[in-house]
């Protein structure tokens, strides 16, 4: 017997799954509908963009990079273009090392090449594009093209390469470019000029090269092109080309630059010279120095070791970031400050017997025996150490300082370019702030005297002394020093000044400064450096110095020959000229050279001579003067239009620089 079936509950089920089925089903139309708007409503532009990214690529233009030039429109640093062999990691399909292996059989890849490729891919990203060999030859391109099939992620481009044409010349003044480091990176990242950057992996490092290198990177430009499946450029869509570096010229007498570097040979030391009417820098020497071609293209690990641990430090920048006492070339400094104050007049005497006694300490003078009654002049042109001991004395440490300060000891210049080291012009406070124990912190009043002879604590830079001589050339007035004159707009034309502030009175009195003047043509008449300065038509100003590297004991006689070359005695100058109407002020050290009258007033004598009258030394004399032998002209003089320039430039490419680098 069959059950009978209820048809109308039957029919409530159908009828009720077909309404769930039918609700679900519009349900999810509805959720595809409501994407669908979603997607092309409120995420239109996105995925337009996405889109239209997927059909073009932008390729950054990069710029041109500025010239720097010297006051005479010499050009110090420019740029060339050349080929390199470039890999990109991530779209390399075999092991990198075969293909690098591979590749070396068409080009020639040396060791160095490949430590710089695995040091620049450490740094890179793995979509980034890294050099494995640069400039390279038409053959070696020619070659590479015919077999470029073979290596996936491997391309040849042209990039655009810095050249310094004089290499070691005046290398710490331009600088260097360098690949952009991590922290590098990241500043720029932090900034508004980031995108800037977009192409380049390189960036000023160092002087003029790092403190300009808004002026002189450019704006990047760039080709919007349009791309196959496959990623090939099919067409230029638009483009919006790269603005090139400005012109940076400096007020550096290369020339005079260069006289100067060879003048010191291979010793070492420092040399600012200014024109203090202006505070432009017409020669900014630091010795020994380096080729900063050798950075260009990433430096490789034997000239790093020979630079970085070189006991002569030729990275150094002596001139702004080496401190040194200044030695008795403070003394006239120190005479202003008495006059200044009051603590002495002209005419006030100092008996000298040869020695000054603090306590039980005994202070030497420099002249066995004294040199009797000393009044300023006669202390400044004889450098009468215990005039100034006295002086010291009676001053004390704080007055000294508060009188120094003005004159930018132990401040910072403000010149143009990074890196400037403050020095120490020492005070109670200093040194209370510069000392953890108690007893370090006391300032005892034997510390004093020897602040007088530009001794103690004192340590300032050649910029410092420089600037401070300038100061007194220019009648107590203070020009800011700068190194670079102006800038030049490659499009518009238009040059910028640097430095436009006049220069700013002192408030010393001009019969102070006057008496300073004239001890210090006595130095050059009849003191210290008469023999150098012997015959000069011109009248200059000038003050010798001699600075302790290493202290004797109190009874014992300094002797050269027994002790270490590089704790021997600096040789200091300080000088300007002509000293009626100063047209360049100048501050050098010789290291460990001894007197200055011997190794260092016969250099500046050259500088001026140039400077003044046109006239370049004689090879006899040049050579004299490297060795610490000459303190006055030996030969007949050249005049400097008759010396060869430029100089044989050894690193200046056959390539023609080109505007942009190519596609």
């Amino acid at each position: 017997m069959s059950l009978l079936r209820n048809v109308e509950y039957d029919l409530r089920r159908f009828r009720a799954r077909v309404v769930v089925a039918t609700m679900v089903v519009f349900f999810a139309f509805g959720l595809l509908f409501l994407r669908l708007v979603y997607l092309q409503l409120w995420r239109y532009q996105e995925f337009n963009a996405q889109a239209e990214s997927n059909r073009t690529a932008i390729v950054p233009i990069v710029p041109n990079r500025g010239v720097i030039m010297d006051r005479n429109g010499v050009v110090l640093a420019t740029n060339y273009s050349a080929y390199t062999l470039e890999i990109t990691p991530s779209k390399v399909v075999a092991p990198l090392d075969e293909v690098i292996e591979q590749l070396g059989t068409l080009i020639d890849i040396q060791g160095r090449d490949k430590r710089r490729f695995r040091k620049l891919r450490e740094e890179s990203k793995s979509f980034e594009s890294v050099p494995i060999r640069t400039r390279l030859t038409d053959e070696e391109v020619a070659r590479f093209a015919a077999q470029r099939y073979r290596f996936p992620g491997v391309e040849i481009r042209a990039r655009l390469f810095r050249n310094y044409p004089y290499n070691e010349l005046a290398s710490h003044v331009i600088g260097y470019i360098g690949r952009i480091n991590q922290s590098e990176k990241e500043k720029l990242e932090e900034s508004d000029n980031v995108g800037n950057y977009r192409g380049t992996d390189y960036i000023g490092k160092l002087g003029v090269e790092q403190s300009y290198e808004r002026q002189l990177h450019g704006q990047t430009g760039v080709h919007q092109m349009e791309t196959s499946a496959g990623g090939r450029a099919v067409r230029r869509l638009r483009s919006s080309p790269a603005t090139p570096g400005n012109t940076v010229v400096l007020s550096l007498d290369i020339k005079l630059q260069k006289l100067v570097e060879d003048l010191y040979g291979e010793r070492r030391g420092a040399l600012v010279a200014l024109d203090p009417s202006n505070g432009e820098v017409l020669a900014f020497v630091s010795k020994p120095t380096f080729d900063p071609n050798l950075f260009v293209e990433g430096i490789d690990t034997n000239n790093w070791q020979k630079l970085n641990e070189s006991p002569d430090k030729p990275l150094l920048n002596r001139a702004l970031r080496g401190t040194y006492p200044p030695g008795s070339t403070y003394k006239p400094f120190m005479s202003l400050a008495a006059l200044n104050t009051g603590k002495r007049s002209p005419s006030f005497l100092v008996s000298d017997p040869g020695f000054f006694m603090f306590g039980n300490h005994r202070f030497r003078d420099d002249k066995e025996g004294g040199h009797g009654s000393v009044d300023m002049y006669k202390s400044i042109v004889e450098s009468c150490d215990t005039y100034y001991y006295t002086l010291a004395r009676d001053m004390g440490v704080d007055a000294i300082h508060d009188q120094m300060k003005p004159l930018g000891f132990g401040q910072l210049t403000g010149i143009d370019i990074q890196g400037e080291s403050r020095g120490i012009l020492p005070s109670t406070e200093w040194k209370r702030s510069s000392y953890k124990r108690a007893e370090q912190q006391r300032w005892y009043s034997g510390e004093t005297i020897s602040l007088g002879i530009g001794q103690g604590y004192n340590s300032f830079t050649m910029l410092q002394l420089a600037n401070a001589t300038a100061i007194l050339a220019n009648g107590g007035a203070r020009t800011r020093p700068h190194l670079v004159r102006e800038v030049k707009d490659v499009e518009t034309k238009e040059s910028q000044q640097v430095v436009k502030d006049p220069p700013q009175s002192m408030g010393f009195k001009p019969e102070d400064i006057e008496v300073i003047r004239q001890a210090m043509i006595g130095v050059n008449l009849e003191g210290t450096s008469a023999a150098s300065f012997a015959s000069a038509s011109y009248t200059s100003a000038g003050k010798t110095g001699t600075a302790q590297v290493f202290t004797i004991k109190q009874n014992e006689k300094y002797n050269a020959g027994k002790i270490d070359e590089r704790l021997r005695d600096h040789a200091l100058f300080i000088a300007f000229a002509p000293a009626e109407n100063p047209k360049v002020a100048l501050a050098m050290v010789v290291e460990n050279a001894g007197f200055g009258a011997q190794s260092a007033a016969p250099i500046a004598r050259r500088v001026f001579d140039f400077v003044l009258m046109g006239m370049y030394p004689s090879q006899e004399d040049l050579e004299a003067v490297q060795k610490g032998l000459a303190t006055r002209p030996i030969g007949k003089p050249r005049p400097v239009a008759s010396i060869p320039w430029p100089p044989k430039a050894t690193n200046v490419p056959d390539e023609t620089a080109l505007g942009e680098e190519s596609e």
